[in-house]
C-alpha cells in the first residue's frame, strides 16, 4: 500500500488520525509519518488499513516469499472466495491481493480446471490491480504464455460482454506488455502432468488463442461459467 492510499482511505471512512491510530494500534504522530511518506507502510499494517478503511482486494501487500512454495491444499480457493468468485462461495474466505492470487495460481504445476476457469473472473473484475508486478513477477517463473492466453480470454469476454466491459481497455494494455515477452516453447496451463494422448490432441485441436500463446489448453472463453 501507498501512503497516499493510507492517507485517502482513512479520510474516506470519515477517521481523524487519533481515531484510525487508535484503532490500528499505533500512535497517532507514527501515523501522521506513514501518511506523509517518512515511513514505509508494513505489511501487517498494510492489511489492517484495508480492513478498518474498508480497502479494495488490490490494497492488500504482496507476498515476500516465492509463491511456489505457498501451495496449500484448498488456499487458492478461499483466496478466490474472498475475492468474491461466485464459484467458491461456499468456502471460507481467505484475503490476498488478485495479483498474488493470479501469480499462485499460474506458477502451479498441476492446477485444477476449476481453479484456472476463475483466473480470467479475477482480470476482468480487478482491472486496476498492479499489472507491472503481475507481468515482471511471470517473467521470473517463465509464465508470462499462461498469463498472456488468460488476459486473452478476458479481454474476449470484455469485448463481448456489457457487465464486464469497463476492463477491455486495461485488458489490451496488460495483453500488449505480454505479447512483447511471449515465449516461443510449448507449455500447459498448469497441467503438467498430462498424458501424452491428451497433448498430442491439443496440440491439433487447440483454439488459435491457445496456439498464439503456445499452450496446450482447451479452455475457451465461451465455456467460462460466468461467460452467459
Amino acid at each position: 500500500m501507498r501512503n497516499d492510499q493510507l492517507r485517502a482511505g482513512r479520510l474516506n471512512s470519515g477517521l481523524t488520525q487519533v481515531q484510525a491510530a487508535r484503532r490500528l494500534g499505533v500512535s497517532q504522530p507514527y501515523l501522521s509519518q506513514l501518511e506523509r511518506g517518512e515511513r514505509p507502510v508494513t505489511a501487517e499494517l498494510t492489511r489492517s488499513a484495508a480492513s478498518l478503511y474498508r480497502l479494495p482486494a488490490t490494497a492488500l501487500p504482496m507476498p515476500e516469499t516465492d509463491p511456489v512454495a505457498a501451495e496449500h491444499p484448498n488456499r487458492l480457493a478461499r483466496q478466490l472466495a474472498g475475492l468474491g468468485y461466485p464459484g467458491f462461495a461456499h468456502l471460507r474466505r481467505l484475503k490476498a491481493n488478485p495479483a498474488t492470487v493470479v501469480l499462485e495460481a499460474l506458477v502451479r504445476q498441476d492446477l485444477e480446471v476449476r481453479l484456472a476457469e476463475a483466473l480470467p473472473w479475477v482480470l476482468l473484475v480487478y482491472p486496476d490491480m498492479d499489472g507491472s508486478w503481475l507481468v515482471r513477477q511471470a517473467k521470473l517463473h517463465d509464465v508470462q504464455n499462461r498469463l498472456g492466453f488468460l488476459v486473452a480470454l478476458a479481454k474476449t469476454l470484455a469485448a463481448t460482454r456489457p457487465r464486464f466491459r469497463p476492463a477491455l481497455e486495461p485488458l489490451a494494455a496488460f495483453e500488449e506488455q505480454l505479447e512483447r515477452t511471449r515465449l516461443a516453447r510449448e507449455d500447459t496451463l498448469g497441467r503438467e502432468s498430462m498424458p501424452a494422448a491428451e497433448r498430442r490432441w491439443l496440440h491439433t485441436n487447440r483454439s488459435p488463442l491457445a496456439r498464439h500463446w503456445n499452450l496446450l489448453s482447451g479452455l475457451t472463453a465461451d465455456q467460462l461459467p460466468y461467460a452467459a
